[in-house]
């Protein structure tokens, strides 16, 4: 942790770490691992709310809990940019890390691949396999998807990449 902020590392040792190494695939061990996946979501989003510093909003979107969606939202010059955040766990999970996607930012940026999934293995990945399985979904929202917005929005909105939703044209009254 040496090297972070001060609100990065308090926001971490924060979230409750994982113990129940299982993936979607292993019954009702993957139960027990959900379990604890919730309780430091909600750990976290407790936290986040707590401090003034709510940006997402997430739940499994399919009965097995391996596809999840959302949205999430970064504040940059008083201005709120909203996005819809996916990712699906992978069958080799907690061993892999997800694969975070914000689909309307697909091509928008040199940090993002395949269908809009942000590129996070020089830094997250590496933590997360040193971490595994101890880290699980509120970690990667936490150090993977938020430094990844606080980085590349600024970036976008600046360069003009990316528009706030009262700057585009209006088609009232056309």
């Amino acid at each position: 942790m040496e090297g972070w902020d001060p609100s990065t590392k308090s926001a971490l040792t924060q979230i409750p770490l994982l113990s129940t190494r299982a993936g979607p695939r292993e019954g009702s061990a993957w139960t027990q691992r959900l379990k604890e996946e919730y309780r430091a979501l909600i750990a976290y989003t407790t936290m986040n709310k707590s401090h003034d510093n709510d940006w997402f909003r997430i739940s499994a979107a399919n009965p097995e809990d391996t596809h999840w969606s959302g949205t999430c939202w970064y504040v940059h010059n008083l201005r709120r940019y909203e996005f819809q955040v996916q990712f699906d766990i992978p069958v080799t999970y907690p061993a892999t890390a997800p694969e975070i996607e914000l689909p309307q930012l697909d091509g928008k940026t040199h940090k993002m691949y395949r269908g809009g999934k942000i590129c996070l293995t020089v830094h997250f990945k590496p933590l997360w396999a040193k971490n595994c399985p101890t880290f699980g979904i509120a970690h990667a929202l936490c150090l993977g998807l938020a430094p990844w917005l606080a980085a590349e929005v600024p970036i976008l909105v600046d360069s003009g990449v990316l528009k706030h939703k009262d700057d585009e044209p209006s088609l009232a009254g056309s």
